[in-house]
C-alpha cells in the first residue's frame, strides 16, 4: 500500500506546489490593481519611476497583493483552493437537479460518453475480427481507420452536428457518435494485436485437432487478447469522454461538462471552468478505474493473472 500510493502523494504534492507557485506571478497584475484601488499602495510620483515600470512593481509589492493573488474573483489562473471549493460547492452544495450542479451536468456528458463507447467498442471489436480473419480488410479498412485518425475532431464536430439535426436527430446521439469516432480506434488496433498475438505452435495444434475458426475463435485468439482488449479500452473511455465534451462545443450547449466551460468563457469565470475541467479528469479517472477493476475480475476469472 505505502509502495503503492506514495509515489502517487508525491506526484500530486508537487503539482500543487509548482500550481500555487504560479498563481503570484500569473496574477500579480490584477492583485496590484485591486491594491491600488483599496489603497493599500502608494503609488511613485517620481519621474524616474514613472519611467521605469520594474521599478515601480517593486515598490507595490507589498503583503496585500500577494496575498491578493490567491483570492481574485476572476483571476487568470485560479488557485487550487478556489477551484476545490468551487467544486465542492457545484457538487456537494447543489441539488443534483439545479443547472448550477456539476452533478447534473457531468451526467449528461457521462450519458453521451457510455453511447458513444459502447457504439465505438463494438465497431472497433467487429472491425478488428474482420481484418485478422479477412485479408481483403485489412488491406483496405485498416489504412481507412489510421487515417480517419488524422482528421481534427473539432473541424469534424461541427459537420457531425449539423448533419444529424438536418434529419431530426438532436441531443445525446449525435454527441455519442463523436465519441464512438474517437473510441473505436484504439479499440481496433489493440484488438487486432491482440487477435495475432497467439504463438504460431498454438495455431498449429488448433489445427492438429482439426479446429475449425470459430473454435480457434473462442478457445484461443479471444482469451488471447483479452489484456491487449482492456488496455485499449482505457484509452477508448477517455477519448470517448473527450468527444463528448467537443461534442457539445460546436452548439452552444446549455448542458454538460462542455456547457460549463462555454459559459464559463462568455462571462470569465476562469474558476468555473477549472472546476470543470477537474470534473472531467476525476469523471474520466473514475472511469478508467472501473475498467481497471473489470479487468482485474476477468482476467483472475480466465487464471491470467
Amino acid at each position: 500500500m505505502r509502495r503503492s500510493f506514495f509515489p502517487i502523494i508525491f506526484v500530486i504534492a508537487g503539482l500543487l506546489a509548482i500550481w500555487y507557485a504560479a498563481v503570484v506571478p500569473m496574477n500579480i497584475k490584477m492583485a496590484l490593481t485591486a491594491a491600488e484601488r483599496n489603497g493599500f499602495v502608494v503609488t511613485p510620483v517620481g519621474a524616474k519611476e514613472r519611467r521605469d515600470r520594474s521599478a515601480m512593481l517593486l515598490v507595490v509589492q507589498n503583503t496585500f497583493a500577494i496575498k491578493e493573488t490567491f483570492a481574485l474573483e476572476r483571476p487568470r489562473l485560479p488557485a487550487p483552493h478556489q477551484v476545490a471549493a468551487e467544486l465542492w460547492d457545484s457538487t456537494i452544495n447543489k441539488k443534483i437537479t439545479s443547472k448550477r450542479s456539476l452533478v447534473f451536468h457531468g451526467w449528461i456528458t457521462l450519458s453521451s460518453t457510455l453511447l458513444g463507447f459502447a457504439i465505438g467498442t463494438g465497431l472497433g471489436i467487429l472491425l478488428a475480427i474482420g481484418i485478422v480473419y479477412n485479408r481483403a480488410m485489412d488491406m483496405s479498412v485498416m489504412p481507412w481507420a489510421i487515417a480517419s485518425q488524422t482528421i481534427p475532431i473539432l473541424a469534424i464536430a461541427p459537420m457531425i452536428i449539423v448533419v444529424f439535426n438536418s434529419v431530426g436527430l438532436q441531443g445525446i446521439f449525435p454527441k455519442a457518435i463523436i465519441s464512438a469516432y474517437l473510441s473505436f480506434f484504439p479499440v481496433v488496433v489493440g484488438m487486432v494485436k491482440g487477435l495475432r498475438s497467439p504463438d504460431q505452435m498454438h495455431l498449429d495444434l488448433l489445427k492438429t485437432y482439426n479446429a475449425s475458426s470459430t473454435a480457434g475463435f473462442w478457445k484461443l485468439r479471444l482469451p488471447s487478447s483479452m489484456p491487449y482488449l482492456f488496455a485499449s479500452l482505457k484509452i477508448g473511455i477517455a477519448a470517448s469522454l473527450v468527444g463528448a465534451i467537443v461534442g457539445e462545443l460546436p452548439t452552444g450547449a446549455v448542458r454538460g461538462l462542455g456547457a460549463r466551460l462555454l459559459s464559463g468563457s462568455y462571462y470569465g469565470q476562469t474558476i468555473q471552468i477549472w472546476s470543470a475541467l477537474l470534473g472531467a479528469a476525476l469523471l474520466a479517472a473514475t472511469l478508467v478505474a472501473l475498467i481497471s477493476l473489470v479487468q482485474r475480475l476477468t482476467l483472475n476469472r480466465m487464471g491470467m493473472l
